[in-house]
């Protein structure tokens, strides 16, 4: 089967009708959960054909503004936009989901809806600039990785025309083109920039990193393979080259009817995700 990704469109009006609020975006929820037997299992929570904007306000000097959406079964999604002096920023998201949609679901020990909040998303964007992100990128908390591409958004709009300067999300480049709709493997980090060269002795070589045997099992049956040797170059304040060691690295992840994930974590605070 397909999978089909919704975009959601939200354009909130003032008192006179005007767009104060405007935003459209696509995004997608991993989410980790506990089953009946104990065991924990991975799903994908996608936005509906269906979404709703209840409680969503413009917001002022005051008061936050808010981009609250809800779709299928009892789960919701927002975030707080907060205005300072000449710019606004995202200050809180607030994720619903309810495991009561047995879709989405099955056999969860828990029941009922499950809030995750997330401090400081975003970073500032002045005024009478609309926010731009094509790139995916994604937020993790609480056993949960909230997924995001394709966005715009401009919050205090000001004379209701959404403005037609933009702010693009370190992800982007100039030249970018909406992605794919993501899993994991296209999520991009923000890149780096480059200094001039300075003399500096040469480092030491790294060999080429071993190669690791990985895979994914949905019940008995094996779903996800990958034979691979990994090395990360890293650079910031000088160049890092980092080699994966299949010997200490975890897989973990999940298999669906249309997507699969495998997530690999060295030990080291190093997360690599496809």
């Amino acid at each position: 089967g397909f999978f089909q990704s919704y975009a959601v469109e939200v354009d909130i009006k003032d008192a006179s009708n005007a767009t104060c609020l405007y935003a459209n975006w696509m995004m997608r929820f991993l989410i980790t959960y506990e089953s009946n037997n104990g065991d924990y299992k991975n799903t994908t929570l996608n936005l509906s054909s269906n979404v709703t904007h209840n409680g969503s306000i413009c917001g002022n000097d005051t008061q936050a503004a808010l981009v609250a959406v809800q779709f299928g079964d009892g789960h919701s999604w927002s975030i707080n936009v907060t205005k300072n002096n000449e710019t606004y920023q995202g200050d809180f998201i607030t994720l619903t989901y309810n495991t009561n949609d047995t879709t989405v679901f099955p056999d969860a020990k828990r029941k009922g809806p499950v809030t995750v909040l997330l401090k400081d998303p975003s970073p500032p964007v002045q005024l009478n600039t609309v926010y731009v992100c094509h790139n995916s990128y994604l937020i993790e908390a609480e056993n949960t990785t909230q997924i995001f591409w394709n966005v715009t958004m401009q919050a205090f709009v000001q004379n209701g025309t959404v403005s037609k300067k933009e702010s693009r999300c370190s992800a982007d480049t100039p030249t970018s083109a909406p992605s794919v709709p993501p899993t994991i493997a296209n999520v991009t980090s923000a890149p780096t920039t480059t200094l001039s060269p300075t003399p500096t002795t040469a480092p030491k070589p790294v060999e080429n990193p071993d190669t690791g045997n990985y895979s994914l099992k949905s019940g008995n049956k094996t779903c996800f393979l990958a034979t691979v040797g990994l090395q990360l170059n890293v650079s910031q304040d000088k160049p890092l080259l980092i080699n994966i060691n299949p010997k200490t690295t975890i897989a973990d992840g999940a298999c669906g009817n249309t997507t699969a994930t495998l997530k690999l974590n060295d030990g080291n605070s190093t997360l690599i995700g496809f």
